[in-house]
């Protein structure tokens, strides 16, 4: 079929069955939820740039299995030049949304799993490379949205998967059968996976021998029997739930969104299995899937970083101190920060190596040192750009208040709404409505349900920071940089 529009794509999410639930009930209509709706547009965005002729280079791509065009989110990095073209849709998404549009982490999946299964092939005898390139021209060809589910629950952190009191902490195979397998567990911090058609599963870290009942790769439909997912809170997100609310969500529009997957004995038949008790390979998935997935924050972040800098300008502006020279010294300071996120994803990129399946994998090293200044700079940018816009972001009145026209009892006469506009103005020429809303937004992306997709998940997705200087430590190679100083000082052993 040809590539679907937004409208198309949200057509499509209607006839799927997915289990949802948010607030302790199930969402029957859980599309136009008002909570989780500005999150399915934002997946909806990377259907509709993908119809736009100014925009298809980037999001689009020609499919290395059928020579069709695809959407490049479904796309398997075939050079240097596709690793590139992600991190710049990535950040032209980030601009386009100013939240996270979700896509991310099935893509780097898909580019993980390929690559490995592959190399399980070859060691194992297994057939789990040709099943998930028919999984993979299935996607392409249905233009579908994939969630890549690596973060399980874990339970205590102290002890492996096998060792936890409750077994079903880590997604885990609990009976084969000759047409598939059944598998128990859940999947926790899942971005979008209640808005994706499809769910691409994998380990969450290395497994040990004794383990290899975790070590699962497979593919399910969202609306698998046995499979729910229960939304995840956001701060503010019951504005969104207020009559007319407008002004006081910042961005209306778009947002993020993250669940938890269940999924209580759900089959997988044969031909979705891509990894099935190989233990010896969990880790490299792992260690591939977080590398992608590290470089895809040097291009989303940056994107929404770039609204949140022109954001702090027009408070600026608004304000009246937009030429104050400690104002524009911030925003400089806050270009400078973003700008060498971008540098670190394109670098990462450009350094990138062909795997044995023939497709590429970025530079591992300066993939994690990407996302290692992803833990840092974003809080520094949202911190400034807090420092631009003034207190008044967050002891704003409602959007009730400004609106309102109940006269207070002095003898002025005015009503609450116009006590509101008079000493909210800024500078002339600029309504009082529109400062509030430039402010709001800020609030919106520094503080409430945006920061999902900017400042926190800056932190924590794709792996803590201990994770990044993990690999830091291991793709270092200290030991090599010893030998160049004692052959530069003279040093013999």
């Amino acid at each position: 079929m040809a590539l679907m529009t937004g409208e198309q794509y949200i057509e499509s999410l209607r006839k799927l069955d997915t289990q949802v639930y948010l607030f302790g009930r199930k969402e029957p209509n859980w599309v136009d939820h008002p909570i989780i709706r500005p999150s399915i547009n934002c997946v909806a965005m990377t259907y509709d740039l993908a119809q736009d002729p100014e925009h298809e280079d980037l999001m689009t791509a020609t499919s290395n299995l059928t020579g069709r065009k695809v959407n490049r989110f479904a796309h398997l990095h075939m050079g240097p030049g596709d690793l590139i073209k992600k991190v710049k849709m990535q950040r032209l998404l980030g601009r386009k949304t100013a939240s996270c549009f979700q896509r991310c982490v099935g893509m780097d999946a898909f580019n993980a799993v390929f690559s490995t299964t592959y190399e399980c092939d070859k060691a194992h005898g297994t057939n789990y490379h040709e099943n998930f390139k028919n999984f993979v021209i299935y996607v392409q060809d249905n233009d579908l949205t994939v969630d890549g589910a690596m973060t399980d629950p874990k339970g205590d952190r102290g002890k492996s998967q096998g060792q936890q009191a409750d077994s079903d902490l880590f997604v885990r195979v609990v009976e084969r059968r000759p047409d598939g397998i059944v598998v128990r567990g859940a999947k926790a911090h899942q971005t979008g996976s209640i808005n994706s058609h499809e769910h691409l599963v994998m380990p969450t870290q290395a497994v040990a021998e004794g383990d290899a009942d975790y070590a699962v790769s497979f593919a399910v439909p969202s609306d698998a029997p046995g499979l729910f997912m229960i939304y995840g809170r956001q701060a503010s997100d019951t504005r969104k739930l207020e009559p007319g609310a407008d002004i006081d969500l910042g961005n209306k529009r778009f947002g993020g969104q993250e669940a938890l997957v269940v999924f209580d004995n759900v089959f997988v038949p044969n031909e979705r299995i891509f990894m099935n008790g190989e233990y010896d390979f969990a880790g490299m998935l792992v260690e591939r899937f977080a590398g992608y997935h590290r470089q895809s924050y040097g291009g989303c972040k940056v994107g929404v970083g770039d609204v949140i800098i022109g954001a702090a300008a027009l408070a600026a502006e608004y304000n009246g101190a937009s030429k104050a020279s400690h104002v524009k010294d911030k925003l400089i300071e806050m270009t400078h920060l973003n700008e060498t996120l971008y540098s670190c994803g394109i670098a990462c990129s450009c350094e990138g190596y062909c795997t044995e399946a023939g497709n590429y994998q970025i530079d591992l090293l300066l993939a994690n040192v990407c996302k290692q200044n992803v833990t840092r700079f974003p809080y520094e940018i949202v911190r400034l750009a807090e420092d631009i816009a003034g207190g008044l972001m967050v002891t704003m009145p409602s959007e009730t208040d400004f609106k309102s026209d109940l006269k207070v009892p002095t003898p002025s006469d005015l009503t609450v709404g116009e006590w509101c506009g008079k000493f909210f103005a800024g500078i002339e020429g600029v309504t009082t409505e529109n400062r509030m809303r430039i402010l709001r937004f800020l609030e919106n992306i520094c503080l409430g349900s945006s920061a999902v997709g900017y400042r926190t998940e800056s932190m924590h997705g794709a792996g803590s920071p201990q994770a990044q200087r993990i690999m830091i430590a291991r793709q270092g190679d200290i030991d090599g940089k010893k030998q160049l100083a004692k052959d530069i000082a003279g040093i013999k052993d």
